[in-house]
């Protein structure tokens, strides 16, 4: 079943702001919660979908992707539906709610929120692609170097929160006495602290190490593209979440083609014998080549255009045109036999090659030595 659309479901216009976003998500977090809604599946589905949509929308480079794109643009990565995403799940939603509910709803526990699940940071590369891999998509696999928890890494509960991720002070107040929360400045909200830190590792229990990552580049992708990869980034200690790998496209220029969008151009150049009697001319395509013919008197710059040989959409609507620029080729060093046939041809103001079969023939001689 299609996606339905992110500002829909938030029910947000596209140039809502981002706390427009925030309260929209809100209002409906709090509605279909699933401690309000207990076995009620279709709510918990609209929990999940308006979690979903607030992934995206909240963040400016994957919302920035999904306006341009829509939900194709988040594929290979880029969005809760793309390869690499895998979906939230109700720990990836409930970890949202420390910055939307400021740590006092959701998760379950009586009198205190939840513990704070911590984040690693995002990781960025530059992935160069020949256009032929834009054209057809591709599967690329990469080294990175990213944070991960330590083998032998054990936590315990933090002793100055004893767990529960926040710190609590009364205050005495002319009202009485009143209760305030915050995240514990030891362990950052985890309710955790190291309490085995293997050799090597940083204070945290965490060490740099390579992993190998498959990434899912769709068709069509652009210069400076940049695709998301859930997840792939720097791992948080204690069992947090981990980051997301950015993909930033780099596409390597190509011999035979400029691309101008979905179009490709190719320049061609023919003698102008050729663009005066006509001719058939081989060009390039992605993977292939096709013919294409000359009409005659063609003149220099014209355009022939090869429909659905260019390149395809990222958003999955068509296929662009491969645009074949004509470029009449004159010769500029000419020997005395080929001045001579020129200068003859030049004194022949009644020339016609189609009705005139003897000055066609003395054509023909010329073209046959300049080509």
């Amino acid at each position: 079943m299609a996606k339905r659309d992110y500002y829909e479901i938030l029910g947000v216009d596209r140039k809502a702001s981002g706390s427009d976003v925030k309260r929209a998500y809100r209002k409906l977090a709090l509605k279909y919660h699933p401690d309000k809604n207990p076995d009620d599946s279709k709510a918990e589905e609209k929990f999940k979908e308006a979690a979903e949509a607030y992934e995206v929308l909240q963040d400016d480079q994957k919302r920035a992707q999904y306006d341009r794109f829509g939900h194709d643009g988040l594929k290979g990565g880029g969005g809760p539906g793309g390869a690499g995403f895998g979906g939230m799940n109700m720990e990836d939603i409930f970890s949202q709610f420390g910055d939307i509910f400021g740590g006092g709803f959701g998760g379950g526990q009586a009198g205190g929120g939840r513990r704070r699940r911590m984040k690693g940071s995002n990781l960025r590369i530059k992935v160069k692609l020949t256009l032929e891999e834009i054209a057809a998509g591709v599967e690329k696999k990469v080294k990175v170097f990213k944070q991960v928890q330590a083998d032998g890494a054990e936590y315990s509960d933090c002793q100055t929160c004893q767990g529960t991720g926040q710190v609590r002070r009364v205050q005495n107040t002319i009202l009485g006495q009143m209760q305030t929360a915050s995240t514990c400045p030891q362990c950052q909200g985890g309710g955790q602290s190291v309490k085995n830190r293997p050799a090597g590792s940083d204070e945290w229990g965490m060490v740099r190490k390579e992993a190998v990552v498959n990434i899912d580049i769709p068709g069509g992708v652009e210069d400076g593209m940049q695709l998301s990869v859930r997840g792939e980034g720097n791992g948080a200690p204690m069992g947090g979440v981990p980051g997301d790998l950015l993909v930033v496209i780099e596409a390597i220029p190509h011999d035979e083609f400029q691309r101008n969008g979905k179009n490709l151009h190719h320049d061609l150049y023919i003698p102008f014998t050729d663009a005066a009697l006509g001719a058939q001319a081989e060009v390039p395509l992605l993977g292939s080549k096709a013919k294409i013919t000359i009409e005659p008197g063609t003149q220099s710059g014209r355009i022939v255009r090869l429909r659905g040989k260019g390149l395809p959409s990222v958003d999955s609507y068509g296929q662009g045109d491969l645009l074949v620029n004509i470029n009449v080729w004159t010769p500029k060093k000419l020997s005395k036999e080929e001045r001579a046939l020129l200068e003859k041809l030049r004194d022949s103001d009644n020339f016609n090659p189609d009705t005139d079969h003897q000055e066609r023939g003395f054509f023909d001689k010329v073209r046959d030595m300049f080509t």
